[in-house]
């Protein structure tokens, strides 16, 4: 496997599996998250502009993709029932789906993250089972609960390491 930038031309694929993703989480006990529409096109567009799109290919085949930045994000400023482990820079994974083809795709997207800066935060909706055990199964520590700008709470993750230096990845 391997992660690249998505471009203009990745949008139908990208579309087509986040509509697979959010079926996959309504049947899986986690309806509403995403609900019905998120990711709308205009934020995937967004992602792919600003180069925080990110595809995870096998063989050619999308089997994976997630946003990832290394800029902070506002919503992670306030944390409840909790704390972060540090205030070092930290990179951030959100809107992470896999096709389910590739068995470990979403695992190799978040290692891919962590090693482009040894510090990640990622979020996730409290009906998320499967994020949770796969957060847990990585490394990541329940810190606490962060609300979005929507007002819908989050449980709040992050794994660090003691070498943090977080940089843009080329």
């Amino acid at each position: 496997m391997h992660i690249r930038n998505a471009t203009a031309a990745d949008l139908p694929a990208l579309v087509s599996l986040y509509d697979q993703a959010r079926r996959f989480m309504a049947e899986h006990g986690n309806p509403n998250q995403w609900g019905s529409a998120y990711p709308p096109s205009c934020i995937i567009v967004n992602d792919i502009h600003t180069r925080h799109s990110y595809i995870c290919e096998e063989n050619g085949h999308l089997a994976a993709a997630f946003y990832f930045s290394t800029e902070p994000d506002p919503t992670y400023a306030v944390i409840r029932k909790g704390e972060w482990l540090d205030q070092q820079p930290y990179g951030v994974v959100h809107r992470i789906a896999s096709s389910g083809s590739v068995k470990g795709a979403a695992t190799f997207c978040l290692n891919w993250a962590f090693a482009q800066c040894g510090n990640l935060r990622i979020d996730t909706h409290p009906d998320n089972f499967i994020m949770q055990n796969l957060l847990a199964k990585t490394g990541f520590q329940l810190c606490g609960v962060i609300t979005l700008e929507n007002g819908s709470q989050r449980l709040a993750y992050q794994k660090n390491s003691d070498a943090c230096a977080c940089a843009r990845p080329k």
